[in-house]
């Protein structure tokens, strides 16, 4: 765990639309926020599920593909300096005597808050896990489910699984570095963006990467640490090949995680609400986009924007109450605008 307490006021849960649409408001009023997400990038369904998809429901937007709303919402926030803490989940939450919230994350770090805002969508993306005989053991040790820091992999046999763009992808950033990169895949075909795979296959080719058809059968090395993993090939053949790490790409599953643990009041794993506020049962904690639940709630990005904007207005005066809040129109709102840069 970090000793370092980071202070801000507001954690978000989830760097979805919602999420990051919440920065904005937020920083119309002069809140400062740092976002948690276990993706490795914010996004989150947007950036994950469909970031080529058109988006026909925006307002003001005729058609938009899933990634440029986020890069529009990244560039929209922008003046308001977010953090983002990607690659971990929103994991032990405590109330402070002070009234703030400390919350903990899955890789040690501690924020502390007044305000905590529940964004998480569906849920968290988390990883399928495959069926491997003692997986458990190797975990955290020389199996990972993402990437957090390439450098690890510097000099180091490696074997990824999977046939989409996260494996493919990862296998074109670590062969650089890597020793040796071996993917395997229980086919030929791949699920990935054409030019990726044509890359890949050209790495075959030029036998920088080797590629089995097949699944693991065995993982085999001693303390958690991997020594080399058993294949059995499509073609029936058992071979076993050199492994420091494990990485397997399968996919992704939603789980509300941690979340489920806090105390809220959940109907069917949604947040219920106060539509005037937003606010859970438990004050100081909010919950907005489709995380959250209440009589007329229709499930849109654009009604969890609205639920973001009466969400900050409604926690403002919570949390600061001796403090006078800018409200108004951005057009002619002079504090406003100068927290805009405009």
């Amino acid at each position: 765990m970090s000793d370092e307490v980071v202070k801000t006021d507001m954690i978000i849960v989830g760097a979805g639309p919602v999420g990051i649409f919440a920065v904005f408001e937020a920083g119309l009023l002069g809140l400062k926020c740092h976002l948690i997400d276990n993706l490795d990038r914010p996004g989150g369904q947007c950036t994950e599920l469909y970031p080529e998809k058109p988006i026909y429901d925006i307002p003001g937007r005729p058609k938009v593909t899933g990634q440029e709303l986020i890069d529009d919402l990244m560039l929209q926030c922008s003046p308001f300096d977010p953090q983002f803490h990607l690659n971990q989940q929103a994991k032990a939450l405590k109330k402070l005597s002070s009234g703030h919230w400390q919350m903990t994350t899955s890789q040690g770090e501690v924020l502390e808050a007044p305000i905590v805002v529940v964004a998480a969508g569906a849920g968290s993306f988390v990883p399928k896990k495959p069926k491997y005989p003692e997986l458990e053991v190797y975990e955290e040790k020389s199996v990972d489910y993402s990437v957090y820091k390439m450098s690890k992999y510097q000099d180091k046999e490696l074997v990824l699984v999977g046939g989409g763009d996260s494996a493919l992808d990862w296998v074109l950033s670590l062969q650089p570095l890597a020793k040796k990169i071996t993917l395997v895949h229980r086919r030929e075909g791949f699920r990935a963006a054409p030019d990726t795979e044509a890359q890949f296959k050209q790495l075959v080719a030029d036998g920088k990467v080797d590629f089995i058809m097949g699944n693991i059968k065995a993982l085999n090395g001693t303390d958690g640490q991997l020594e080399n993993v058993g294949i059995e090939t499509v073609d029936g053949d058992f071979i076993d090949v050199n492994c420091d790490y494990l990485l397997p790409f399968m996919g992704l599953k939603i789980s509300l995680g941690p979340i489920a643990e806090w105390g809220l009041n959940l109907n069917k794993k949604h947040v219920e609400v106060d539509t005037t506020t937003f606010a859970t049962d438990i004050p100081g904690i909010y919950a907005i986009g489709d995380v959250c639940t209440y009589p007329s709630k229709i499930k849109l990005i654009l009604t969890g924007f609205y639920e973001a904007a009466v969400m900050c207005h409604a926690a403002f005066p919570y949390a600061f109450p001796d403090r006078k809040m800018a409200t108004g129109y951005t057009t002619t709102n002079t504090a406003i605008q100068d927290r805009l840069g405009v």
